[in-house]
């Protein structure tokens, strides 16, 4: 489990793709990608999991080259298809968050990371030294987004302020705005997006009771 609360931004150092790339563009195969980061790696265990942008992965290995620390981890092809990371190549940076502890405080909200979908940025608006950023989400992700509720963009924990069908605003502090990659998006950016965990069960079971009936 996780906050929504980075910790570090770190940096794709290389993407190997165990069973190479098909013809059709197609990912085939599990892939190995390396992140260079600021934490200290003699605290991450081997299998700690790391939420990546929002995607929770597993680390299979570590270490230091060059006083720089690294870690690696698999990714499957339906973590790459339901998330950006099948765009992320050497020099991408993204939003890191280790897993919660009982010794954590919960700043933002609980975050699984498991992406449900991946959004659109469909426009930026600088207010009062804060920025608005307006997104689209998939249709089918809209149920779980509601005016004054909980979303995890980039693995960034936000409140939702307005929303119209699909498309939703969020509010970017400055803190937040200089400390994850959200303050480099443009517009037409792809994010990942995870939808508050209790909205996901309350959907889940209306669905059953109106089944059910």
């Amino acid at each position: 489990m996780f906050t929504g609360i980075i910790t570090d931004i770190g940096t794709v150092k290389s993407v190997t793709r165990s069973a190479g790339e098909q013809a059709s563009n197609e990912w085939g195969g599990d892939t190995r990608m390396d992140i260079a980061c600021s934490y200290d790696v003699d605290g991450i265990d081997i299998g700690a999991s790391i939420a990546h942008s929002g995607a929770c992965m597993t680390v299979i290995e570590k270490g230091q080259t060059d006083g720089q620390n690294w870690y690696a981890f698999e990714v499957s092809d339906e973590s790459l298809a339901k998330t950006t990371m099948s765009t992320w190549q050497a020099g991408t940076r993204v939003n890191l968050e280790r897993a919660l502890t009982g010794k954590d405080e919960l700043g933002g909200h609980m975050v699984s990371g498991h992406v449900d979908g991946t959004g659109t940025l469909l426009s930026i608006e600088e207010i009062g030294g804060s920025h608005r950023l307006r997104f689209e989400a998939p249709q089918d992700m809209a149920f779980g987004i509601a005016p004054k509720g909980s979303i995890t963009i980039d693995g960034v924990s936000l409140t939702v302020n307005d929303v119209e069908g699909a498309q939703f605003d969020v509010n970017i502090i400055p803190h937040t705005w200089d400390v994850t990659t959200l303050g480099r998006l443009k517009t037409g950016d792809k994010v990942n997006l995870e939808i508050d965990l209790i909205a996901r069960y309350v959907a889940r079971y209306l669905a059953h009771m109106t089944n059910k009936g």
